[in-house]
């Protein structure tokens, strides 16, 4: 019999383990990584992919890469001087991991080359990284990931927001 309850908790250990990667804030990490950063990425598809319980989401892209037809804005309105926003936030404070999961998904896609941040965007309390990159000569992303209040307490966000070209000469 001792075999069997040892069994059992080592069971008990490997879903425990195996829980915490399948977590809200994991799979919103994930699916921001994922997901965020794709010029293919519409409405439908970011609802899909990464709309699920516990996480709230953000999504607009008025003027596509793509042959897709533009996505209205969902949540807060389009900030100025923006074309593009993809959001997800979660209830609970792990910015330190979200930052290092945005820094590994950009490095892993190729965008890498710094640009200058514009005067637009400004670090609030709680961010823990604040960053724009050149997606091409063009246009840039400013990637924002940190903790804010949120509807049920603290909240980690993710965001990435493609500027407009106009707005490059900050």
């Amino acid at each position: 019999m001792p075999h069997k309850s040892i069994i059992t908790l080592a069971s008990i250990c490997f879903a425990s383990i195996a829980a915490a990667g399948t977590s809200v804030p994991s799979k919103a990490m994930r699916g921001f990584a994922e997901h965020c950063f794709s010029p293919y990425l519409t409405a439908e598809k970011a609802t899909t992919r990464l709309g699920m319980t516990g996480v709230r989401l953000e999504f607009y892209d008025l003027d596509p890469f793509s042959s897709a037809a533009p996505s209205p804005v969902t949540g807060r309105a389009a900030k100025v001087g923006t074309d593009r926003r993809c959001e997800v936030a979660f209830d609970g404070d792990h910015a330190a991991q979200a930052a290092k999961t945005a820094v590994d998904a950009l490095t892993s896609q190729g965008i890498v080359t710094p640009a200058a941040l514009p005067s637009s965007f400004q670090s609030t309390t709680g961010t823990e990284i604040l960053a724009a990159r050149q997606l091409n000569p063009k246009r840039i992303a400013v990637v924002h990931v940190g903790t804010r209040k949120g509807p049920g307490g603290i909240e980690t966000f993710m965001t990435v927001e493609r500027l407009l070209p106009s707005e490059l000469k900050d």
